[in-house]
């Protein structure tokens, strides 16, 4: 076979009929042409990961002997902030090190941290129905906003606080004066929230359903152009429920999110990236960049929190 194979291009080559030989170089080119569309694409897509896992890095458990860990925040000095939801009170840190200490305490029902333009660290109690601002050091507290459910939040350069609220299908703005309005409604359970490196698109994640949200922000902080842009990997057995929590964004425009079958990642321009595994089978709730140089990826799973080092960096939004 391989004779007569070679034989064929052989009087291919030497044919003197023109027809033949242009329907085999058409055939080449568009071989060629395919060829180069398949590794333009796997450049975009499927070969994402590689841009951004380091051969040979795995997860490395930073803390453990919590019940559920959430409120993944980061500092623009690199260390990392997390609270135990369900039974602590305290905001915990990680420095660049990797050792926890305590930060803060008498903050109970905490599931989203964010640190605000003004140094003030911002936080979610939905379960007290309120947003709250610790100053820092001191840790004296204010309450930004009463009669809300914030489940998760972030705070753009300009001071606008913007934050989820699960139960009521909504998404919802504190601008800089004070002011507070609902900014969208209908999303079926908003949960994660997320900016673009530039601070002009909003993204928030469907805990109930498969899709990330994306919104443009506009000058008086109202989003518009509202799209199911980026579509998330669910489980077998529940294929129309991603469990999308958590989220995070590199400097290169990257959209992190955690969801039940692991991290995925996402490229700017709303393909999937890849699934990151996650590092142990529990529930996987938030994820940020944190570390030396913003460089690695940490996340709260269930009862413990890990890290692994990668090739890309965070952003911090409050700077």
């Amino acid at each position: 076979m391989p004779c007569a194979g070679f034989g064929a291009i052989k009087i291919i080559l030497v044919s003197n009929r023109p027809a033949r030989m242009k329907i085999f170089g058409i055939g080449f080119l568009m071989l060629l042409l395919s060829l180069a569309l398949v590794r333009a694409q796997n450049l975009a897509g499927d070969m994402a990961l590689s841009l951004v896992l380091i051969d040979g890095e795995k997860w490395e458990m930073v803390a453990s002997g919590y019940q559920f860990t959430d409120a993944a925040c980061a500092d623009a000095e690199g260390n990392f902030y997390f609270t135990d939801v369900a039974k602590g009170t305290n905001i915990f840190k990680v420095g660049p090190d990797g050792k926890v200490v305590s930060f803060i305490g008498n903050a109970p029902k905490v599931s989203g941290l964010r640190f605000g333009p003004d140094g003030r660290l911002y936080a979610c109690q939905g379960g007290l129905k309120r947003l709250i601002a610790f100053e820092l050091p001191s840790g004296k507290q204010t309450v930004v906003a009463e009669n809300v459910e914030p489940n998760d939040l972030v705070v753009t350069r300009k001071g606008s606080i913007y934050f989820t609220e699960t139960t009521k299908k909504q998404v919802t703005l504190i601008d800089k004066n004070g002011a507070k309005r609902a900014v969208d409604m209908g999303i079926t359970a908003p949960n994660g929230i997320a900016l673009s490196p530039d601070q002009g698109t909003l993204v928030v994640s469907d805990s109930r359903g498969t899709n990330l949200w994306t919104f443009r922000i506009d000058q008086d902080g109202s989003l518009s152009a509202k799209e199911p842009y980026m579509t998330v990997r669910a489980p077998l057995e529940k294929p129309d429920i991603a469990s999308s929590d958590g989220m995070t964004t590199d400097s290169a425009g990257r959209y992190y999110v955690a969801t039940a079958v692991g991290l995925q990642m996402f490229d700017s321009t709303g393909r999937l990236g890849g699934v990151i595994l996650k590092p142990q089978n529990k529930f996987l709730s938030n994820v940020a960049f944190a570390g030396p140089n913003h460089q690695y990826l940490y996340v709260t799973c269930a009862d413990k929190i890990y890290r692994r080092k990668t090739k890309a960096h965070g952003v911090v939004f409050y700077k």
